[in-house]
């Protein structure tokens, strides 16, 4: 890696610095029409919990928890909903964010019986298959809920080789990974897949 700087959105870095030490995701922040109706489909169909929220923000709003993620919630100003866009299609590429879960054919049955419209896709890479069901909440924030633990993660970085330290902590976790991923054997709706 060189010494230049690199420039991201206005902000300048060193690139010996490296990125960020960050430790995990705390939250999605969310702006609504009604934060009544999207505290209510948070709960009822995606299980998550009302948690304290500090009052002094001056904004109305609702803080949810689950799943080791917070979801926040931001009433949006009377003039501002009209420009809030009206989402009917749904569109697998927008964004969204995506949630693990132990059956799709349950989910998929629930939601039916929800009556929550959704979109089910199905990705193959290498004979691995992983399934996506896309819905949107109520303001048309897109919800993906799969088994995307299947795909194994297998990091793309090019640093591995250029520097003999970050290698071989690079190449010491990739191993890991592997490793773990290795002994999980795939079971895909109640079905015993092969092991990876």
């Amino acid at each position: 890696m060189t010494t230049e700087a690199m420039k991201f959105n206005g902000a300048t870095a060193a690139a010996t610095s490296g990125p960020l030490p960050l430790t995990s995701i705390n939250h999605v922040s969310i702006v609504c029409r009604s934060v009544k109706k999207s505290m209510e489909f948070y709960q009822s169909v995606l299980g998550f919990y009302l948690i304290r929220r500090p009052s002094s923000f001056g904004v109305d709003g609702a803080w949810l928890f689950n799943y080791r993620i917070g979801i926040h919630l931001l009433q949006a100003e009377e003039e501002e909903t009209w420009k809030m866009p009206q989402k009917t299609a749904i569109d697998p590429k927008d964004n969204h964010i995506s949630f693990q879960c132990e059956s799709m054919a349950a989910v998929e049955k629930q939601l039916e019986e929800m009556g929550v419209r959704f979109v089910r896709r199905t990705v193959e890479e290498g004979g691995i298959f992983v399934d996506q069901i896309f819905f949107h909440d109520p303001d048309g924030f897109m919800i993906e809920i799969c088994n995307c633990e299947n795909f194994p993660v297998i990091p793309l970085l090019p640093a591995v080789n250029e520097s003999p330290v970050a290698g071989g902590v690079l190449k010491r976790v990739i191993s890991s990974i592997l490793k773990k991923q290795r002994k999980k054997v795939m079971a895909v709706d109640g079905k015993v897949g092969r092991r990876m």
